[in-house]
């Protein structure tokens, strides 16, 4: 009985893996993209009606054109921008996922600012697209991420 729990669980974890794994792609994708300065790539990973905002010190939030964001990146030469993430947390339900990401922000090799992402994807035609993000900036207490 203990070897069929044990397998149990094993699989149960192999099936989450794949499953974070495929969530995380597109948001993987995005910073690829942005070092890369490719915006057919950068463009792909995001849901039509996509929602890009920041939250302010002030606590204002802003509102972001993602097609603008896509104009911008593709005006960088290769690796000027380098957003480096750690993935916290991925919670899923059906065709919806949050995925947690604190990140360091690297223009051009420097450390420019850090802050945090919050992502919302959801599951179209079999892909993970990113609906929604909103992130946070900031310049002091940073901690680099390799």
């Amino acid at each position: 009985m203990k070897k069929i729990a044990v397998i149990f669980l094993l699989i149960n974890g192999l099936c989450f893996s794949q499953q974070n794994q495929e969530i995380e792609k597109p948001i993987r994708t995005l910073f690829f993209a942005m070092k890369t300065a490719d915006s057919v790539v950068l463009k792909s990973v995001f849901a039509e009606n996509a929602i890009m905002q920041t939250v302010t010190k002030e606590g204002i939030v802003k509102n972001n054109d993602i097609q603008g964001f896509v104009s911008s990146v593709s005006k960088f030469a290769k690796g000027d921008l380098d957003e480096k993430i750690i993935i916290e947390a991925v919670h899923t339900d059906g065709n919806l996922a949050t995925v947690f990401t604190p990140y360091s922000f690297y223009f051009k090799g420097k450390l420019l600012h850090c802050g945090a992402n919050s992502f919302q994807l959801v599951k179209q035609n079999n892909d993970w697209k990113i609906q929604y993000i909103i992130d946070t900036r900031r310049k002091e207490n940073c901690s680099e991420i390799k």
